[in-house]
């Protein structure tokens, strides 16, 4: 098929096709086949076959067109909504454009019930400035960000988030934001474990610390009280070198 002829999807190809056939088929209607001479009608069956064999290819084409956008459309499923993170889209205004069913699951609510909602509603009053922070440096720099904040399920239930933004545009070029949304809890939680844990350790270094101190003390007290009295001794006896010797072993060393 010549550039001129068009491609075989294009609607006017199709039509222009369609033409063909019907002229095709008239020329075989009983009352114009008497006029068709041996070879005319044999051209005509050809082109019918030719055009009916080229239909069945374009509807192969289309089924197994239709089978590749059903695999797709399952990979995407699998890859986007079942994602174990959440993926947002959210516009320079804060408000959910698009979001995956990890991102509803984890905010309590449908997806239908996210869309065109801010997200600053789901986030505790504690981390509001965290979070236009975050926005705005994102559409200023195009720099992707990311801050951990607590947030807040529809029931009220709070958790600890991780948000990953990266800039982006929309179908119309209007800046977007892209947002990956991680539940931390989990990792919070054995953190604060964690400094409890130390904090404990600290303060039992610290009085075993003391212990030590006070048990030194008490140990350089006793041995100053029995110096003395070697020495008290050894000045009560009347052998110079027996007071020599209590001297030097009551000398602390």
């Amino acid at each position: 098929m010549s550039e001129k002829e068009g491609h075989p999807d294009d609607p006017a190809e199709l039509r222009r096709r369609a033409e063909e056939m019907y002229r095709a088929e008239a020329a075989l209607a009983p009352d114009n086949l008497a006029g068709l001479s041996p070879e005319e009608t044999r051209r005509t069956l050809h082109e019918l076959r030719v055009h009916q064999i080229e239909l069945e290819m374009q509807n192969e084409e289309l089924r197994r067109a239709e089978a590749e956008l059903d695999a797709a459309r399952a990979r995407y499923f699998d890859l986007y909504d079942l994602a174990p993170v959440g993926y947002c889209m959210v516009s320079e205004q804060g408000l959910s454009l698009d979001a995956n069913l990890t991102a509803a699951a984890l905010l309590g609510v449908t997806r239908g019930t996210l869309a065109k909602r801010r997200l600053r509603s789901f986030i505790l009053p504690e981390g509001e400035n965290l979070y236009f922070l975050h926005r705005k440096l994102l559409f200023e720099t195009g720099e992707p960000q990311a801050c951990e904040l607590r947030m807040v399920e529809m029931d009220g239930s709070a958790f600890w988030a991780r948000l990953e933004a990266a800039a982006a545009k929309d179908a119309a070029g209007e800046p977007v934001c892209r947002l990956v949304m991680s539940d931390i809890t989990a990792r919070k939680q054995a953190e604060e474990a964690l400094r409890e844990s130390v904090s404990k350790m600290e303060l039992v270094v610290q009085e075993k610390t003391v212990l030590l101190q006070e048990i030194h003390h008490r140990v350089k007290n006793n041995l100053a009280v029995i110096s003395s009295l070697l020495i008290m001794q050894a000045d009560a006896s009347e052998s110079p070198e027996a007071k020599m010797a209590l001297e030097r072993r009551g000398r602390p060393s």
